[in-house]
């Protein structure tokens, strides 16, 4: 039974459909011995005739055996006809995306990629998974937008390098660069010790600079209101800052921190779907005109 092929299933179905060997041939774009044969074959194939032939104008007739041919014979086709349009689908990029995001990245960078790949891509299933796992699971994903390297079965590109500085209520520091000495025992608000501030946490401990911690919070627009608030300023990474107004000031350190480096991650070795090969094309293009 291995042996039975699509053709001649299609060719069956053409003759069912039609009533005629010679329907069915003109409709195929066969000689009707091509037709013939092909019937033949299948019925060899399947060890018994798949149609009784009255001869004559009479239409040709399922064989019980036929039927359950043409049954089975009909949902394989469907099937066949449903992956080569998915493969096709594929090939042409229209198909589904996984990325994995974190916050900034989700209001700086992300929101211009998805319009991109909308545009060219209109039948595309983007689906976005925002979170900050260490490691990040890149498994779980086409493509990942992260904070920086991470070791295993990984690949990665470079898109940006995103620098720290200090966000203020206006008026609490004088224009310019702000001395990292100056924030010893300051008061600052600060992201929760899970998130990037380990590493804002041991720039400044390298500095011997200690500020003071009055709350802590994963959301940027709660660190940035509370900086508003007056309760103290904050360092961030440059993206963080999509809302800030004319209440708040941006400064730069003195001396700086190394800056946050982003970085586009997946798995090693994966084959891209063209849809996930332009992602990656667009995400350098965007990532190359963020100020």
């Amino acid at each position: 039974m291995t042996d039975i092929e699509l053709r001649h299933l299609a060719t069956m179905t053409a003759v069912v459909d039609e009533g005629s060997f010679s329907r069915a041939a003109a409709r195929l774009g066969y000689t009707q011995s091509t037709v013939s044969q092909q019937i033949a074959a299948l019925e060899k194939t399947v060890g018994g005739a798949v149609f009784d032939r009255p001869g004559g104008p009479r239409p040709v007739r399922l064989t019980p055996l036929g039927q359950v041919v043409l049954t089975h014979g009909r949902d394989l086709l469907t099937r066949t006809h449903a992956m080569v349009d998915a493969i096709d689908r594929f090939r042409a990029g229209e198909g589904r995306i996984d990325i994995g995001t974190f916050q900034s990245l989700s209001i700086a960078l992300l929101p211009r990629l998805v319009v991109a790949l909308r545009e060219e891509f209109p039948a595309c299933d983007i689906r976005l998974f925002e979170e900050e796992s260490d490691p990040p699971r890149v498994d779980d994903v086409d493509l990942m937008f992260y904070d920086g390297r991470t070791d295993g079965d990984v690949e990665h590109r470079k898109l940006l390098d995103d620098p720290y500085v200090l966000v203020a209520r206006r008026g609490d520091f004088p224009d310019g660069p702000v001395p990292l000495a100056g924030l010893h025992l300051a008061p600052m608000v600060a992201w929760p010790a899970d998130c990037d501030q380990p590493r804002i946490e041991a720039a400044f401990a390298r500095a011997g600079v200690h500020p003071r911690i009055v709350f802590r919070s994963a959301g940027n627009d709660a660190v940035l209101s509370m900086v508003r608030a007056g309760i103290g300023s904050a360092v961030l990474p440059r993206l963080a800052l999509s809302r800030v107004d004319d209440s708040l000031t941006v400064h730069e350190l003195d001396p700086a921190f190394p800056p946050r480096e982003i970085y586009l991650l997946w798995r090693a070795g994966r084959t891209h779907s063209p849809l996930a090969a332009r992602a990656i094309e667009l995400a350098l293009g965007i990532a190359a005109t963020l100020p």
